[in-house]
Parts: C-alpha cells; structure tokens; sequence
C-alpha cells in the first residue's frame, strides 16, 4: 500500500464471507449480516522453501504513481520462486499458521518478480457490482520490515464496474466501522478517497459522517482468485 502508512498486505477471498449488499446499488450495509467463517482444523506445517531477501520496489514510482517501468520477462527460476511464494501466501490465508518471516519472505519474492497487473483490476472487482470482498489477513511493516497477522476481523469490498471502494472493520454483535468511498486504476496502482464513514454500535442505527481526504493508494503485486499482495 501506499501513500504515508506505506505497508504490504495479504488479503484472501479463501474463507466464504457473507457481505449484505445489492446489485442494483453501489453502496451497501456490511452491519446487516454478520461475517461467518468455517471453523479451522489443526494446521500441518508445511514445508517451506526459503528465499531471497533481494530487495526491491514497485513497477511504479510510489513517490510517483505515473512513472512506471518495464514489466520483467520471468527467467524459469523467477517463475518457481513466485509460485512457491503464492503456495506460502495462501496456506497463510488458509491457515494463519505460517511465520511472519516466510510470509515476508514471499512477499518479497512477489514484489521483485513485477508480474503482468493487467487482469488484476477484474480480478479485484469483479466485472459488475457489487464487486468482490476480500478479508484482510496480515500485514507487513514498510520495506517488509516484520509483519503479523491483522487481529481483527477486516473486510474490503471493491467494486470494478463503479469504481468504489468499502473498507470495513466487524466487531461482532458490538458494532463495526466502516468507510466508503469511491477509487481510480493506472497500472497496478489504486488510489482511493473515502467519502463517508458509518459507525454502527449494537442494534443502534448506523451514524454516517461525511469524509474528504488525499488520495492514498495501493500498489498490487499479485492477485489471483484466492489471494490478493498489495
């Protein structure tokens, strides 16, 4: 992700979530259904490759959005490396049992490889509203330095055809916050501004506030119909 708070995350479409919306509006009420997940069996360790820590930046500038940079043709060697780290990603995902060091470890493999980004709007968004949701599962400091995986129970709907964007977080039967706004797409960066934030505490009616603010943005890295790297 960009702008000041510049961070990597891991979010995953793997669990089934229950978002409540409707395809003919743009906007909808997280509040109205809970998330649900299937319970989790006991994890296997897997057994993990361990990767370069070769540094390395976006495709585009972050100080720069539109200055881009030639996408890299992948050696044999490059390709096995990112579909081991896709493999480390979406047992993470799937499990939330992987250390932080692997999961940083293929983040930076991800982000070295500067993979193709033009499906991953779609991909993202879907091809009509109400768009796809995706859960938020770990995130990693700036120049992944360190990384957890997020406690909390963090969803973001993105909407391709409208172009919008809802960011929510669900406290069970005590409330959730939630932002939404509207986003652009150059490349692989998105950059978004939320226009209004609604608060919803137990049964109450939600309280909507208006919001106006710089755009931040995310970078993507990788995305796939499973997991999503920004």
């Amino acid at each position: 992700m960009g702008s000041q708070a510049a961070t990597f995350q891991l979010f995953s479409t793997t669990f089934p979530i229950w978002v409540a919306s409707n395809s003919s509006q743009t906007s909808f009420r997280p509040s109205n259904f809970p998330l649900q997940f299937p319970s989790r069996s006991k994890a296997i360790k897997p057994s993990l490759l361990r990767f370069h820590r070769a540094r390395t930046w976006a495709t585009l500038d972050e100080k720069n959005p539109s200055v881009t940079t030639p996408l890299v043709v992948q050696e044999p060697e490059s390709k096995r490396e990112v579909e081991e780290s896709v493999k480390v990603l979406k047992n993470a995902a799937k499990t939330r049992k992987v250390a932080a060091e692997d999961i940083i470890s293929a983040m930076s493999v991800i982000e070295k490889a500067k993979l193709d980004p033009s499906e991953f709007l779609q991909t993202l968004g879907g091809s009509e509203s109400p768009g796809r949701t995706w859960m938020l599962i770990f995130t990693a400091k700036k120049k992944l330095k360190g990384g957890r995986y997020f406690p909390l129970t963090a969803v973001q709907r993105f909407d391709a055809a409208a172009k919008r964007i809802e960011n929510g977080v669900y406290l069970g039967p005590i409330g959730a916050l939630t932002f939404e706004g509207r986003f652009s797409w150059k490349n692989r960066i998105l950059s978004f501004i939320f226009e209004c934030i609604r608060i919803k505490i137990g049964p109450l009616k939600p309280l909507e506030i208006s919001l106006g603010q710089k755009d931040p943005f995310f970078i993507w890295f990788y995305m796939d119909e499973e997991i999503a790297v920004a």
